[in-house]
């Protein structure tokens, strides 16, 4: 029997899908926010901020099992799974799910660095613990390409391998883990296919009938290696079903 699940990022773009699913399968939802909402929807919503603490002790309070959702984009998500922990294992959690990237350990750069040391956080934790790695969410990608097309010229990263994934396919693999003994790292999830930034960049200037120029951009050092090498994708887990040109055709009409 699955107890109350706690999902941090709760309001994010993984976050709402989700708790949309934990609702939908009967489970007690606890989500976290850090402002206050009123409750609804089969969701208790309580505030609290990882980064800064405040909240946190209440919110993991009779919790069986956390999915971390939540992100900064940066350096403070290592202090705020730090306290996650902390205090789950103070109220004696069973299971902690944390959501990470496919790659980082390979494509270095800073806040990769700061996921895998969020992950390291997590596996000495002394809980028990698992890990899904999934590649880009389309959504992902539509904000940088929204950014781009603002732009006298649409620039590309050049050789650059990308595995889109529908955000709701890796939810699902999320909600399938709860009620299920912690697995350490999980099967990664990726998107159906492996692309070329440029053929998705090209794709969704088609779909928002926009034209710019392409301009390829060739990223150096290390990184530029690990990106043209295929450090972002796992063609072997393209277990995804949903294509980046069916998100366009939702995104578009």
């Amino acid at each position: 029997m699955t107890g109350t699940v706690l999902v941090t990022g709760a309001t994010g773009t993984l976050g709402r899908e989700v708790v949309r699913l934990l609702v939908a399968r009967g489970v007690a939802v606890r989500g976290l926010s850090r402002r206050a909402r009123a409750a609804g929807d089969g969701v208790e919503w309580v505030v609290g901020d990882l980064v800064g603490g405040a909240g946190i002790a209440a919110a993991v309070a009779g919790v069986e099992t956390v999915l971390d959702c939540a992100t900064t984009q940066g350096r403070k998500d290592v202090a705020g799974v730090g306290r996650l922990v902390a205090q789950a294992r103070r109220a004696g959690v069973r299971h902690l799910v944390y959501v990470s990237i496919v790659g980082i350990d390979r494509v270095p750069l800073g806040y990769y660095r700061a996921k895998l040391d969020c992950e390291r956080v997590v596996r000495e934790s002394g809980l028990g613990w698992t890990v899904l790695r999934a590649t880009q969410f389309h959504d992902l990608l539509f904000k940088a390409f929204d950014l781009s097309a603002r732009l006298p010229v649409f620039p590309v990263v050049s050789g650059a391998g990308v595995q889109p994934v529908d955000v709701r396919e890796v939810a699902e693999r999320l909600v399938e883990l709860v009620g299920r003994e912690p697995a350490g790292f999980a099967p990664e999830v990726g998107g159906p296919r492996v692309r070329s930034y440029r053929e998705l960049a090209e794709a969704y200037l088609r779909a928002a009938g926009r034209r710019r120029p392409v301009l390829p951009l060739r990223v150096p050092g290390a990184v530029g290696r690990a990106l043209r090498a295929g450090g972002l994708t796992t063609p072997e887990r393209a277990v995804g079903r949903g294509t980046f040109e069916e998100a366009l055709a939702r995104r578009f009409g």
